[in-house]
C-alpha cells in the first residue's frame, strides 16, 4: 500500500510491522524482521516520526528506542490525511494565489487565470470543508462517512424544510 501512496517500500514495510506488531519493537527487531540494513531503518523511522505517524516508547532497564504506532485507526487516518493536507494541498494553493495575483498579460493568461481561479476556490473550499470534518469526534465522522450519498436524501429533506419555512412567512399554503 505504501507504494501505491507515495512512500518507499522500506517505510511502508516497516509502517506495517509496527501497526501489526502486539509490541513495541526496537530497530534491531526491524531489521532481523525485515531483513534491511540498519541505516535504512533509521532512515526510515526517522521520515515516519516526522510524519507523526510512529510513537516512541522506552521500556524499563532497556536503553533502547522502541518504536509503535497509535492504535486508533481514525488517529492513522487524522495525521495521514493532515500531512498531505500540508505537503500537497496547501503548496499548491499558495502557487494558485501568487499565479492569480499576477495581472494576466493577453486574452490566454486571462484564459488560464479563470481556469485556475475556479481550481482555487473549489481547493478552498474543500479544505474549509476538511478543517471542519477534522475536528469531528470519530464516532460523529464514522457517522458521516458510513451516510455515504445517503447525505443527499438529508439535504432533500432541509430543502423541504426550508420551503415549507419560507411559503409559511410568505402568507402561501403549502
Amino acid at each position: 500500500m505504501g507504494s501505491r501512496w507515495g512512500i518507499n517500500r522500506t517505510v511502508g514495510q516497516i509502517y506495517a510491522l509496527l501497526y501489526i506488531s502486539p509490541r513495541p519493537l526496537c530497530a534491531d527487531d526491524i531489521v532481523e524482521a525485515l531483513g534491511v540494513s540498519r541505516s535504512n531503518v533509521s532512515m526510515s523511522l526517522r521520515e515516519l516520526q516526522s510524519w507523526n505517524l510512529v510513537l516512541l516508547r522506552h521500556l524499563p532497564d532497556d536503553r533502547r528506542d522502541f518504536f509503535t504506532t497509535p492504535d486508533d485507526v481514525w488517529q492513522i487516518l487524522r495525521t495521514l490525511a493532515e500531512g498531505r493536507k500540508r505537503r500537497e494541498i496547501d503548496p499548491t494553493l499558495s502557487f494558485l494565489r501568487e499565479a492569480l495575483m499576477e495581472p494576466p498579460a493577453n486574452p490566454a493568461e486571462a484564459h488560464a487565470q479563470a481556469k485556475m481561479r475556479d481550481m482555487h476556490a473549489l481547493i478552498e473550499q474543500l479544505t474549509g470543508w476538511y478543517d471542519d470534518v477534522k475536528t469531528l469526534e470519530t464516532e460523529r465522522l464514522a457517522t458521516l462517512l458510513a451516510l455515504g450519498a445517503r447525505v443527499t436524501k438529508l439535504l432533500e429533506t432541509k430543502d423541504k424544510i426550508v420551503a415549507l419555512g419560507s411559503s409559511k412567512r410568505d402568507g402561501r399554503k403549502t
